[in-house]
Order: C-alpha cells, then structure tokens, then sequence
C-alpha cells in the first residue's frame, strides 16, 4: 500500500510540474522554414557527407510545454551518388560461382520529399522571462518521429515509403518571438530503390541479392538544416476584470 502510494504521489507531482511547464507558454505555435544539405547513405557513397545536395523544409511545431514539442516538416532535398570502380555480381541471386562479377561505375541523381511528424524533448525549459521562472533561451534537443519519403528523377521511376527520423538539434531565441535552430537528422526508409538511375546494367536495388525486410538494407538519407520560425497563436489569458 505505502508503495502504491508513493507511485500516485510521484504521477501527481510530475502531472503538476508539467502543467505548470505548459502555464509558462506565452505562444502555443510556431512556423517557418529552414536550408541546408541532404547528402544519401547507401550502396553508392563511402562517406557520410560525400556529395552533399541543397536542402530546404516548412516547419510548424505546437508546443506542449517548456520541453516537450510536436513538430511537422515538409522537407525537399536532392541526393547523389556513385559506387566508384565495384564489381557486382552479373547474376546476384545465383547461388554458384558461374555468374561471375563485373566491374562497373553506377551513379545516381535524384531528388526527395519528405512529410513527417516528430516528437522533440528539449533538454531545458525553452522560453525567455523572469529567471525565477527557471527558463532558458537555448536548449539542445532530442528528436524522434515518422515519415513518407517519396523519390523521384534521375531518369529513374519514383519510389516511395515510410521513414523513421532520429536526430539532434540546438535551439536559441534572438527575440521573444523569433527561434533560431540547427537540427542533424538521419531518415531511416523502407525502401532500397532512392538510388535508381536510367542505366540499364547493374542496378543498386539489393546488387548483390541480399535479403532485405523493414529497414534491413534499405536506404537512408541524412538533413542538416538551419531554421528560423516564428511564435504565433498567443496563449488564452483569463480576464481578471
């Protein structure tokens, strides 16, 4: 019994310091945008930031409170890539040695859409005023969510699946109302086909014919981004007149 006590007065003390976070909130919205690179990870690249491709997304996050936030994006990116002098298989899903291998350059130019919502915890209590409030106008930030990547061009038909971005940011507020950020995240999808080009040999879609399943060999693409958004939707403030 006293354990179970203990348990709702420690649920009761977090469910109040959370609605005392959300009291703090002056503005529940934000919107703006951000630019940066995308650079693609996959079959055809040695290096994690190897042909990097301009990068550009809308945002709009609701806040819930001081630390925990909803964000959409609407991102656009473009990636390349190329395997250099490999050989592939001639036939990957032979099971003898007759197919032999052939050495071949395959390179690839296309471009991404993504829309997805992410969850994001800032390691501070993000917000400007009084310091007895306890709030702080920087904060680093974890970011975990879901997505639809779609992907086209490059010669190659458009492809398209779900994505799992992870990634890390910083923010800092240069005015009350004004956010800057920056935010690295890596986006995890479900298909093997972002890499296709108009060449009609080897083919980067599982080359050498290993098994694929979910996120198992698939391709993943990675955004750094700078933001700039703006607060808006003033919180409701009772009238004490």
């Amino acid at each position: 019994m006293r354990r179970l006590t203990t348990v709702l007065f420690l649920c009761l003390v977090a469910l109040t310091a959370q609605a005392q976070d959300g009291e703090l909130l002056e503005y529940q919205q934000e919107i703006g945008g951000g630019i940066g690179v995308s650079t693609y990870l996959g079959d055809a690249t040695g290096s994690f930031f190897k042909n990097p491709g301009l990068a550009a997304s809308f945002i709009w996050r609701r806040n819930l409170n001081q630390r925990m936030v909803i964000k959409t994006d609407l991102a656009f990116g473009h990636i390349s890539g190329d395997t250099g002098e490999q050989f592939f298989p001639v036939d990957p899903l032979s099971k003898t040695a007759a197919g032999g291998a052939q050495a071949a350059t395959i390179s690839f130019s296309r471009n991404v859409v993504d829309l997805g919502a992410q969850f994001e915890f800032n390691f501070l209590g993000y917000g400007m005023g009084a310091a007895y409030k306890g709030l702080s106008r920087w904060t680093p930030y974890l970011m975990a969510g879901v997505g639809l990547t779609v992907g086209f061009g490059g010669g190659a038909d458009a492809t398209g699946g779900l994505n799992i971005p992870l990634g890390i940011g910083f923010r800092y507020k240069l005015r009350p109302r004004l956010n800057l950020g920056i935010e690295w995240s890596v986006r995890f999808t479900t298909t093997d086909r972002l890499d296709d080009s108009s060449e009609s040999t080897t083919k980067l879609h599982d080359p050498y014919g290993i098994e694929s399943d979910v996120f198992k060999n698939k391709d993943c693409y990675q955004m750094l981004l700078v933001s700039l958004t703006y607060d808006i939707s003033p919180k409701y403030r009772k009238c004490n007149n």
